[in-house]
């Protein structure tokens, strides 16, 4: 009788022990229930014991940080009426499992669609109190940081930690895309026709420059040319009249040969003049002699 009954209770414990055995991992925290009322919490990892069916159960919740990105990207209006579409993701984490639990059931799935809300509402909040030019540039840190403390406050009593918010891609919505486009091509295009005009107007302020200097340097050389001739004619002149002096009948010939030569210099000249004038004075004495 005995042996029976340590066979029973070998049989009863190898059957209840591994019912009532349960592990909890360092990426997991845990809610044992006891008769369906929360008994206790577990944050810590390691090997735990409780009361097999139907007196305690446990549901095990991830504390690992999650991220919520927004499948599309959400509408929201600036101040200036303008529709803009932003793209979020959110990390967030379970620190209080019990209100977790009490308020999402212990998923995940309701926990995203909550805050997402709140994302939106948050979003809403701070875009549409700012300019276009704020939210793409100046003050998106600040939209950042100002969604983070909302969400945050409004995620506490879910026993839910917000640990970042980002604005990962704002966009213009199509029906803005266009026109935000045209305006600035026509931007654009204004600056360019200002910088081609300021370009023209250097353009023909160096070709002024630079015709003023050829002028200058052209009656500089002329002017120089001019006193490198007369100087020229003054030296020739001396050599001449010094020559003349030496012997006045030789230069006078010689300039009558000169004379003859530019007169006499194609076949078809004609000239009507006395044969005994003084231009044939040397011609007609080589006749005499």
């Amino acid at each position: 009788m005995k042996k029976f009954i340590i066979l029973v209770m070998s049989i009863l414990l190898f059957t209840i022990l591994p019912l009532s055995i349960f592990v909890v991992h360092e990426r997991s925290c845990a809610i044992v229930f006891t008769l369906g009322e929360i008994s206790r919490e577990i944050h810590e990892p390691g090997f735990y014991f409780k009361l097999p069916l139907p007196f305690q159960n446990v549901i095990k919740l991830d504390k690992r940080i999650l991220t919520i990105e927004s499948k599309n990207a959400e509408r929201i209006q600036t101040s200036e009426k303008k529709n803009l579409l932003i793209d979020s993701f959110v990390k967030w984490k379970i620190v209080n499992p019990r209100l977790f639990y009490i308020t999402f059931g212990g998923s995940e799935k309701s926990a995203h669609e909550r805050l997402q809300a709140q994302i939106r509402d948050a979003l809403n909040a701070s875009v549409n109190v700012r300019t276009v030019k704020d939210v793409l540039s100046l003050e998106r840190g600040k939209i950042m940081s100002e969604i983070l403390t909302n969400v945050a406050k409004r995620a506490e009593p879910f026993g839910v930690e917000i640990v970042d918010v980002k604005l990962r891609r704002i966009e213009f919505a199509p029906e803005i895309s266009q026109s935000v486009y045209k305006r600035m091509e026509a931007e654009r295009t204004k600056v360019a026709n200002e910088l081609r005009s300021i370009g023209a107007a250097e353009s023909e302020k160096i070709r002024a420059e630079a015709d003023r200097k050829m002028e200058e340097i052209i009656a500089k050389a002329n002017s120089k040319s001019k006193i490198i001739m007369g100087n020229a004619d003054a030296i020739a002149s001396a050599i001449y009249a010094e020559s003349y002096k030496k012997n006045p009948d030789f230069y006078k010939f010689y300039r009558s040969l000169e004379a003859y030569k530019k007169s006499f210099n194609s076949n078809n000249d004609l000239f009507v003049i006395n044969p005994k004038s003084e231009f044939f004075k040397y011609i007609n004495k080589s006749k005499s002699n």
